[in-house]
């Protein structure tokens, strides 16, 4: 099975139904082993990887980001669509709405953030990261969107270290600096894919809005539930942006690293 599609779920996003064949499979990679599905979609071939397991038991700090990029890289994998729940710094983008981010803000602290480490296993690398999701795969996905689908053009990811919700004080400063959501995954899988010359995505899935903007205290059992109201219509946004994939890049993300 030739697999050049890979399909990464966030929070309450641990399967997809639509694909037939389904099997499971392990890929080894220098930084451990990685369990995925693959399977098909009409003729297609993908593969889904749950970020936080299937039974949600891997918090965001403790993923295992390196490998989950290696093994898709190693599958084959030329283009990544990933689906995160945020929360939303802005009262006008409301729980249910969803947003194509085009940016990121980094806050995270203590993870891996890069393949090239320097020394003499490998080069000094400085990756390009004017435009950190795909701008390809963003159009793409876009333009399959149905009438009247909430798909917002555009948007600055929060990316924080996480597992715990951010103070409201804190998501008073990422607004002020020009965030639109706030998450804890999709910066790094950004980064990683881009180095490796992946084309990466991400459908940022508005599930609460942010502490401080919201009249109760935020749980992890909402920001789920309101994630799986909203499973249809990314099936339906997938589903048609799919089908569009089966051609090579035509971006530039092959070519963003500089080697020193």
């Amino acid at each position: 099975m030739e697999i050049k599609i890979a399909i990464i779920g966030g929070t309450g996003v641990y399967d997809l139904d639509f694909l037939t064949e389904k099997k499971t499979i392990t890929v080894a990679t220098p930084y451990g082993v990685v369990s995925l599905e693959t399977g098909f979609y009409q003729d297609i071939g993908i593969a889904f990887l749950a970020r936080h397991g299937h039974d949600h038991s891997i918090p965001p700090h403790r993923i295992n980001y390196r490998a989950n990029i290696w093994a898709l890289k190693e599958l084959g994998v030329q283009r990544v669509l990933g689906t995160a729940a945020v929360g939303s710094l802005r009262r006008d983008l409301s729980p249910g709405q969803q947003v194509l981010v085009d940016q990121f803000l980094d806050f995270t602290k203590q993870r891996p953030l890069t393949f090239f480490e320097g020394g003499k296993s490998s080069p000094v690398v400085h990756t390009d990261l004017t435009e950190p999701y795909c701008p390809e795969l963003r159009r793409f996905l876009l333009e399959s969107a149905p009438a009247g689908y909430s798909l917002h053009d555009g948007g600055v990811y929060v990316c924080t270290e996480g597992p715990r919700f951010e103070t409201p004080a804190e998501i008073r400063f990422y607004a002020q600096v020009g965030g639109d959501v706030v998450g804890m995954t999709s910066a790094t899988e950004a980064i990683l894919a881009r180095e490796l010359g992946l084309c990466y995505a991400t459908i940022a899935i508005v599930t609460n809005y942010a502490a401080g903007l919201y009249a109760k205290p935020l749980s992890q059992d909402e920001v789920i539930a309101s994630q799986l109201a909203n499973t249809q219509n990314l099936w339906l946004l997938l589903q048609n942006t799919l089908p569009r994939l089966r051609g090579e890049p035509g971006c530039r993300c092959r070519q963003a690293n500089t080697f020193l």
